[in-house]
């Protein structure tokens, strides 16, 4: 994913997914969906580009700070995590995906209402147990936060997708 200054850019994807279908790849739901479009799936390269607009109505934003509103970090990671669970799905691994551990993560700069959070993922591996990813974010094309993030896959759900759980 190039070094830490790197910008984000589209490279030869499959097609964008809109709101509509995250939510059906996705178990989270409001307040807890962190993804709202997908602008890029590059399958063969096991990379994706996902897309969060900030905004003042978050409801985190009411105690994160009152009176200097930031998006907290971990609510960054999990959107990279929520982006990287599309990209698992996309690529035909079934399951409960589940975030299982965040390594050398740096939190560059804050991210503010109005600012657009564009999340590039990275797989370095994947299986139908889980993967590993380099996942970077950025706002006008500086990266804010960066991290590695590996998941599993719930053994209860291993061979259905979420929906069919109905969790």
């Amino acid at each position: 994913m190039g070094t830490s200054n790197s910008t984000i850019s589209s490279g030869v994807g499959t097609h964008a997914i809109d709101i509509d279908e995250i939510i059906r790849i996705l178990p989270h739901s409001y307040p807890f969906l962190l993804v709202d479009r997908i602008l890029d799936i590059d399958l063969e390269n096991n990379r994706i580009i996902g897309q969060k607009n900030v905004t003042i109505n978050e409801q985190f934003f009411t105690g994160h700070f009152p009176s200097k509103p930031i998006m907290p970090g971990v609510l960054i990671i999990e959107a990279m995590a929520q982006v990287g669970g599309i990209l698992m799905h996309k690529k035909g691994i079934k399951g409960l995906k589940v975030l299982m551990s965040v390594y050398d993560a740096r939190f560059r700069r804050p991210v503010t209402p109005g600012d657009v959070l564009m999340i590039e993922v990275q797989a370095t591996f994947l299986s139908q147990r889980g993967g590993k990813c380099e996942a970077k974010a950025f706002v006008n094309n500086e990266v804010v936060v960066d991290a590695g993030i590996s998941f599993g896959i719930h053994p209860e759900f291993r061979t259905q997708s979420h929906k069919d759980n109905h969790i």
